[in-house]
């Protein structure tokens, strides 16, 4: 196979990751962390937004209360859907599109903020991200990142994982877009750059084992992990998952409760 045909192959399955179970389970427990990610974001309206790797929609649809002009972009259509459903909800008009983040079908200097949290960080080459944030935001605008960091609850999560299931050959790991040294080194000078360590607070009415069943019926990721192993696998991957929980649960009655570590990454363009 080509190495165009590997990319291709790549995207058609990772498309097919985000498109598995319904991660609008989950995104709607972590809706008030979007919410304040964009108010960091001091959106004026008429402003131009594009929302890379949107989701369901959480960011997309706290800028658009904003009066701002909205985009958003994913890879996954169902996501989208449901993103589209929101924004019906409240009257807001936001303009939904299927897309790639390392191809994004606009302009040069398009918008004002490109931002992108949880999302983009998962394209599988991110040079090809920070030449297109740059290349569609205008100069003097923003790029706004939200990536989870290597050191906390996500990053153990996706590193335990690994550990059952090889990711595929080549694909530099996602979670190193929440290590401040990296992201300096991907913009490359071509952006002043702030970050800080913030963090999503996660709770549910119920323990950590329910937790991992939440994930594994609805979050695409671990539930296609699951799915590539037998039952010994699946029962080895349960056990080890449930007891990452237990370990970092900070709730004591029954509840599960975690603060998961990001990076919030804001790169003005020169």
């Amino acid at each position: 196979m080509t190495d165009s045909g590997v990319l291709s192959a790549l995207k058609q399955r990772m498309k097919a990751t985000w498109m598995a179970g319904d991660f609008g389970q989950i995104a709607r427990i972590n809706e008030r962390s979007g919410e304040e990610f964009v108010d960091r974001l001091h959106l004026q309206p008429g402003m131009r937004i594009l929302d890379v790797a949107c989701g369901t929609g959480n960011q997309s649809i706290p800028a658009a209360r904003t009066g701002a002009r909205v985009t958003g972009l994913d890879i996954a259509p169902n996501l989208l859907e449901q993103a589209r459903e929101r924004a019906r909800a409240e009257d807001l008009k936001v303009d939904f599109v299927e897309g790639d983040a390392e191809d994004l079908p606009y302009e040069a200097g398009e918008f004002d903020v490109v931002l992108s949290m949880f999302g983009a960080m998962f394209a599988p080459r991110p040079e090809r991200v920070v030449a297109e944030f740059h290349r569609v935001c205008r100069p003097g605008g923003l790029i706004a990142m939200g990536n989870w960091t290597p050191q906390g609850f996500i990053g153990q999560t996706f590193a335990l994982m690994s550990r059952h299931v090889a990711p595929p050959p080549g694909i530099v790991s996602a979670i190193l877009w929440g290590d401040e040294a990296v992201v300096a080194e991907r913009f490359g000078g071509k952006a002043k750059i702030q970050t800080a360590r913030r963090a999503v607070f996660f709770e549910v009415p119920f323990g950590p084992e329910q937790t991992v069943n939440l994930f594994r019926t609805y979050f695409g990721p671990i539930k296609t992990a699951f799915e590539q192993l037998d039952a010994a696998g699946q029962q080895a991957l349960h056990q080890d998952l449930v007891a990452l929980w237990t370990i970092h649960n900070e709730a004591t009655n029954g509840r599960t409760a975690l603060h998961l570590e990001f990076l919030e990454v804001h790169a003005r363009p020169n």
